[in-house]
């Protein structure tokens, strides 16, 4: 069974050959020597493109480039296949539209201020979030909005499936974008953001804004054979949500169910991925839609914001991604990620429904041996039918 068909079947609630994998993201230079590769810059170009005039001009020129494109997917996918991992990102938004000076990051399409960081270990690259380059409602309004038909859209995901083609279909290449909550704020930072919440008018513009670009594009995915559709869009942190959950039902949530079902009306899936605990809106989240959802966090404060948990009560209506800590990546005890990994797919997987990752995301603490004690315990007990003992 090829990597696309497994998830498919997998998020309709039938088992496959074996459980499915993916990682959210993975920023780990020592993991990927691990697996035969030379760790890449990371940075989109960006040490180059700063010594260059008109550098943002170049910038949107090169995004729009497919073969350009295909070469980083060409890396990122076989990085995934050679883990043994199911599925691939290719980008759909969150694109870079002014290079910060010297090169040391951007101004992304939604406003955010995007910094490079190396980990000093190993030299990993780290995309991080320097706040809002929005001070006002009037700051947005004079912002370009972003383009859902961009052709740099399309390109990046016809690159992807090009790759995944070449790959044999042993990865599944799956456009992402950003959707309604998360870049939404993060272009004014919380403080600003929060203000704006004030003012129903602005704050229902810039929502609708947001919804109508994702729905758009995530159509234009869908209408053009993407199977599934990966929404970035966290709703909370570790102690709950970043607005109270009416705001949620006034501003997202509408959004969110037209998005599932344009794509669902186009043979499309959604896969949400929100980090933090959402307990006080996830009947709202299955009830959008959402065919699948990605970490269910497992170090939230909320001790019932539990995958096991959530699985008994949802376990038919949504497909569960997710979720060994990443804490317990770094620093855990080989014993106590085993354990923990084969309750995952013991517990969650008969049936399908489940997909196996990390509890968020691979970043640079975490360790080869633990790494490989969380892999390899799929590999082992990953196969249809599931048999794993008490």
């Amino acid at each position: 069974m090829d990597a696309q068909t497994r998830v498919l079947t997998t998020i309709e609630h039938e088992e496959p050959d074996k459980v499915p994998a993916w990682e959210s993201a993975f920023t780990n230079n020592t993991i990927t020597k691990q697996y035969g590769l030379e760790p890449t810059k990371g940075d989109y170009g960006l040490s180059i493109l700063k010594y260059l005039p008109f550098k943002n001009r170049i910038l949107r020129y090169f995004m729009k480039k497919k073969n350009i494109i295909k070469a980083e997917y060409r890396y990122s996918h076989e990085l995934f296949r050679r883990m043994d991992l199911d599925i691939q990102i290719t980008a759909s938004s969150l694109f870079p539209r002014v290079i910060l000076k010297g090169g040391k990051g951007f101004i992304d399409e939604y406003g955010r201020i995007m910094k490079f960081e190396y980990y000093e270990k190993d030299g990993t690259p780290i995309l991080g979030y320097y706040g809002g380059h929005f001070n006002s409602f009037e700051d947005y309004e004079s912002y370009e909005l972003p383009d859902p038909h961009s052709e740099a859209r399309l390109n990046s995901f016809y690159a992807g499936r090009e790759v995944q083609e070449e790959l044999n279909n042993e990865i599944f290449s799956v456009p992402a974008t950003g959707a309604l909550m998360e870049c939404t704020w993060e272009g004014f930072g919380l403080e600003t953001f929060s203000r704006i919440l004030g003012k129903h008018k602005h704050a229902k513009k810039i929502f609708d804004d947001r919804g109508e670009f994702t729905l758009e594009l995530v159509k234009i995915l869908a209408e053009n054979d993407a199977k599934l559709v990966i929404l970035w869009d966290d709703y909370g942190f570790k102690n709950g949500l970043f607005m109270r959950p009416a705001l949620y039902r006034k501003y997202i949530f509408p959004w969110l169910t037209r998005i599932c079902d344009a794509a669902h009306k186009r043979n499309c899936k959604i896969l949400l991925h929100s980090d933090g605990d959402l307990m006080e809106i996830f009947d709202d989240i299955v009830n959008c839609g959402i065919d699948a959802i990605n970490p269910i966090e497992p170090t939230t404060a909320n001790p019932d914001y539990n995958i096991f948990k959530l699985h008994a009560k949802y376990g038919d209506k949504i497909t569960f991604v997710g979720n060994v800590s990443p804490i317990m990546l770094a620093i855990g005890e080989i014993n106590e990620i085993r354990a923990y990994s084969k309750k995952l797919i013991r517990e969650l997987a008969p049936g399908g429904g489940y997909i196996f990752s990390s509890g968020h995301s691979i970043n640079p603490a975490v360790t080869v041996d633990r790494f490989e004690a969380m892999q390899n315990v799929k590999r082992k007990y990953g196969q249809y039918p599931i048999k794993i003992p008490e």
